[in-house]
């Protein structure tokens, strides 16, 4: 038998065992069956095995998930407990806790920490960090902190703030605190708020939610001012019913009109979802007549591709949005949307069935607004099917309506448009001439005296469409991988004449001229007007696109329509043309240098020489935080406005956010905002002032100031939907994970 030979280096005495030291405890699931130890290192070690340890000197104790430093400490492994003294640091997750005592069983979480220092996160003790969300973890002080279990701790005469604690610039100092992050809420007893240790409010009991996510209770107030209504406060109330489900009750002051009510309610099934909004103002000062608002949407999967809606909403006068609202499509709004409907969808064809009325709100004083038809019952039918022999695509539009008006012709409308086309294409090249016939039939009441109740109409229509796509490969504001293309487009559209002056205007109106509409069969949108046509549509467009993403970084084009025939087909009061060829439409869209894009059109007319139509934006947005909107929008006797809006850092925390719309036709600033933002890391002051111009030549002005501490409360009126309408590309300075507040005031 061979001697057993042993390597001299193997007989060198092992180094000492040693836990690596780091500052940080990474969260670490743990599964409660399995019995996981701890490590203690220290100067001096004794004690009862399995009954009591005792460490003295840079102690330091380690489990999973956790640590413990000291300077003396006594471990009892039977009860799991920790007791230190001097210097105590605990480390859980990212918590961290320091003070001069505590005593802790470590599996329940159960103890006290006397005077600590202490930063708990908002992610909650044992949970597993969410990808992309930033657990923001809470500080302060306290003169005692009790552990009452896992996630939920409960201080006396403490403080509380999301200011890191380097630089607390705010912070609420109260009698007792109570953080719980299983249910994700905090709770304070006689609670004042310190800015700059400036006192700014007090709450003898308040209720904060620690995952920015809403919960139920007094929602931070709204206080402003207008110019019509004087001082503004508003006080809302939040009830998070269930998960799906919430409410917001609103009492609104205004000086000079009275209290107004507001409410809403909001739902949310797999099935189907909704809101009720409804405002209530009693006896308005100045309008001296109750007043009041409403809106009811409702969506329903109805299951076997059956679905229905309801969208209704009321006002009681047509100065209502004009006297009590802030936003500028409600002041010019004047008819209230009141359809429900029926929806049926199997694939290659849909149905639906919907009644619409439009409400036209009257106001003692001033101009009877003229009544919309509506429509009681609609019936569509849609199909299509590409997938027919021969390579032939079919597609089909029906509908059915009873137009009702209080005092106009009525009546009843029968349309079916049955087409087929043959799309031919290749790589670079496609052509899809295309047939159908537009069938109409009308069954009328109210007549003028001469003119039939009964009149059909079939309208034989014919189209050919046909581009060709060349590509090259060019180098563009410094890449080389970036593809130009040239599109040459020819669409022409036959429609013979058709007389139809004897059929009334239900729903039809001229849809204008654009590059959409140069390439649409009918100049009119509605079925009252098949508008007769022999005419061509050429344009050229280049686009440039990024090879590698497949991204459009640039748009430029230019078309004309050309007429081979006189028009015929009028709308009441329309002058025909006569012209050969239609105006000169060029247009240009997309990225022109790094950050920065515009989009352009330009409708010229070459037979009297001038523009009739040029609209121009631009932006630059170099980051989030930053960014300038530029417009130019005109329109012939109709439309000359300029518009600039921006936010961009000013110095320091400072942000300027402004806009400013001024038209120069009615020679009156439409919409006006200015303001300043300040970012104080943990907390955001708002102060912005807004100017809209009214539909009676005047204009309301309100001033808005909002204090927002991050994750904690808002104090004030909420501009953020204000400036989010009205700078395109604006950004909060301060982006939380969620939105901890239910709509906005």
């Amino acid at each position: 038998m061979e001697p057993l030979v042993v390597d001299p280096a193997l007989l060198e005495p092992l180094p000492e065992p040693s836990l690596r030291g780091t500052g940080r405890m990474l969260p670490r699931s743990r599964d409660p069956r399995e019995n996981y130890p701890n490590f203690i290192t220290a100067e001096r070690l004794h004690g009862t095995q399995g009954v009591e340890t005792i460490a003295e000197g840079a102690v330091e104790l380690r489990g999973t998930g956790r640590s413990v430093d000291a300077d003396h400490l006594i471990y009892r492994p039977n009860e799991d407990e920790v007791e230190g003294t001097g210097n105590v640091v605990l480390r859980r997750d990212e918590d961290t806790m320091r003070g001069p005592k505590m005593r802790l069983r470590l599996d329940d979480n159960v103890g006290y920490f006397e005077q600590p220092q202490y930063s708990i996160s908002r992610l909650g003790i044992g949970q597993v960090p969410i990808p992309g969300k930033t657990p923001v973890p809470g500080s302060g002080e306290a003169e005692r902190l009790n552990f009452e279990g896992e996630g939920l701790y409960r201080m006396r005469k403490a403080t509380y703030s999301t200011c890191s604690a380097e630089s607390r610039d705010w912070f609420a100092e109260v009698d007792e605190l109570s953080l719980d992050f299983n249910r994700e809420v905090g709770e304070a007893k006689n609670a004042l708020v310190r800015l700059g240790g400036v006192p700014i409010f007090y709450a003898p009991w308040m209720s904060f939610s620690l995952n920015n996510e809403r919960k139920s209770g007094i929602l931070a107030p709204s206080i402003g001012s207008t110019s019509q209504g004087g001082l503004d406060f508003t006080q809302p109330v939040y009830w998070n019913i269930a998960p799906n489900m919430d409410a917001t009750f609103a009492p609104r002051w205004i000086e000079r009109r009275g209290v107004q009510l507001g409410a809403e309610f909001r739902y949310l099934q797999p099935n189907y979802n909704g809101q009720i909004v409804n405002q209530y103002l009693p006896n308005d000062k100045i309008y001296r007549d109750d007043r009041y608002a409403y809106t009811v949407q409702h969506n329903h999967n109805l299951g076997g591709g059956f679905s229905g809606f309801v969208n209704y909403s009321g006002v009681s006068d047509s100065r209502y949005f004009g006297d009590l609202s802030t936003r500028l499509a409600l002041v010019t709004q004047t008819y209230m949307l009141q359809q429900g409907g029926l929806n049926y969808s199997a694939g290659w064809w849909s149905a639906n069935v919907t009644a619409t009325r439009y409400d036209a709100p009257q106001d003692h004083g001033q101009t009877v607004l003229p009544g919309i038809y509506s429509r009681y019952p609609q019936a569509t039918l849609m199909a299509s099917r590409p997938d027919l022999p021969l390579g032939t695509t079919f597609a089909f539009g029906g509908e059915y309506v009873d137009f009702t008006h209080p005092t106009a012709v009525i009546g009843q409308r029968w349309m079916a448009y049955p087409q087929i086309s043959l799309p031919l294409q290749t790589t670079a090249f496609s052509f899809t001439p295309k047939v159908g016939v537009h069938v109409s039939r009308y069954l009328l009441d109210r007549q003028p005296s001469g003119t039939p109740d009964y009149i059909s109409r079939n309208v034989p229509i014919a189209s050919l469409d046909s581009m060709v796509t060349l590509e090259r490969d060019i180098e563009w504001l410094g890449r080389k991988d970036t593809v130009q293309t040239l599109e040459p487009r020819l669409y022409y559209v036959y429609i013979p004449r058709r007389d139809q002056s004897q059929i009334p205007v239900f729903d039809t109106a001229a849809t204008g001229y654009g590059v959409t509409q140069i390439f649409s069969e009918n100049r009119y949108a509605g079925n009252d007007r098949i508008g007769d046509a022999n005419q061509l549509t050429a344009m050229v467009s280049s686009r440039l696109i990024d090879s590698a993403s497949g991204h459009q970084m640039l748009t430029a084009g230019i078309g004309q329509r050309y007429y081979f025939t006189d028009q015929y087909v009028t709308l009441p009061g329309e002058v025909p043309r006569t012209g050969r060829s239609a105006d000169l439409l060029a247009l240009l869209g997309g990225q022109v240098a790094d950050r920065a894009g515009v989009d352009a059109l330009l409708q010229y007319n070459p037979r009297d020489r001038r523009m009739e139509a040029f609209n121009v934006a631009g932006r630059y947005r170099p980051e989030a935080g930053k960014v300038i909107n530029a417009a130019y929008r005109y329109t012939r006797d109709q439309v000359d406005q300029f518009d600039v809006s921006a936010q961009w850092p000013v110095w320091g925390g400072w942000h300027g956010v402004g806009r400013y719309n001024y038209s120069m036709r009615d020679g009156r600033v439409v919409e006006a905002v200015a303001g300043v933002e300040y970012d104080g890391g943990c907390w955001v002051a708002r102060a912005v002032t807004h100017r809209i111009a009214t539909t009676d030549n005047n204009s309301n002005t309100a001033f808005f100031f909002q204090l927002e501490l991050n994750g904690f409360s808002r104090i004030g009126s909420n501009p953020l939907d204000l400036l989010k309408r009205n700078i395109p590309g604006y950004g909060r300075v301060n982006q939380p994970v969620a939105d901890p507040i239910f709509g906005t005031y």
